[in-house]
């Protein structure tokens, strides 16, 4: 990861990216690729629940919502 990239969980409101790579590890890596989290597709982070987690993204037009911990798994650039 170079210092352009950062992980999904760090989106702030309103800023938004394009999909690096989903952390090959990762134990949520295939439902992530399922929702259409692959690389090139762009993520807008449009906001944050009451308790700050989880986040919700705009993904290929969709709203979805991602805990935290399974965002870290999303290496974002831009």
């Amino acid at each position: 990861m170079n210092e352009k990239n950062k992980m999904l969980s760090q989106l702030k409101v309103g800023e938004r990216g394009a999909v690096e790579y989903v952390v090959k590890d990762s134990l949520m890596r295939r439902r992530l690729l399922d929702i259409g989290l692959i690389p090139g597709t762009n993520v807008v982070c449009v906001g944050v629940s009451p308790l700050g987690d989880p986040h919700t993204y705009l993904v290929r037009g969709k709203m979805i919502a991602i805990r935290s911990r399974d965002a870290a798994s999303v290496v974002i650039r831009g």
